[in-house]
């Protein structure tokens, strides 16, 4: 269910992405006033910005429903004291020292160096 909800959430994103990067912004309309052509489009002259910003607005519903919904399930995933903190409390720290052998002396196993005859 966790990994739908994500999947669905990157396609909202997509989509709304999408359809913000299609809109005209507000400066656009002066343009259309002096006959741009804006009136032969498929959804009339004001059509097209009616449907994509009532479609805009559904997505981003949608994506604020998903997120809180995602967010809900990742809490309850969560046991409590599942942080490192709350790990490091419950267990004594119990440091051990480490004995190391005692070590004997080496000999030196190198020769001794010759004498020259004088």
């Amino acid at each position: 269910m966790f990994s739908v909800l994500v999947i669905l959430q990157v396609i909202i994103a997509i989509a709304l992405i999408s359809l913000v990067l299609l809109q005209q912004g507000k400066g656009a309309d002066m343009g259309a006033a002096f006959g741009a052509g804006a009136s032969g489009t498929v959804f009339g002259s004001r059509g097209s910005a009616n449907f994509l910003s009532r479609t805009t607005a559904g997505l981003a519903a949608a994506f604020f429903l998903t997120s809180l919904v995602l967010a809900y399930l990742a809490n309850s995933q969560t046991t409590q004291g599942d942080s490192v903190a709350d790990k490091m409390a419950e267990q004594p720290t119990v440091v051990e020292e480490t004995v190391l052998p005692e070590e004997e002396p080496v000999e030196d196993s190198a020769p001794a160096p010759a004498q020259l005859p004088e």
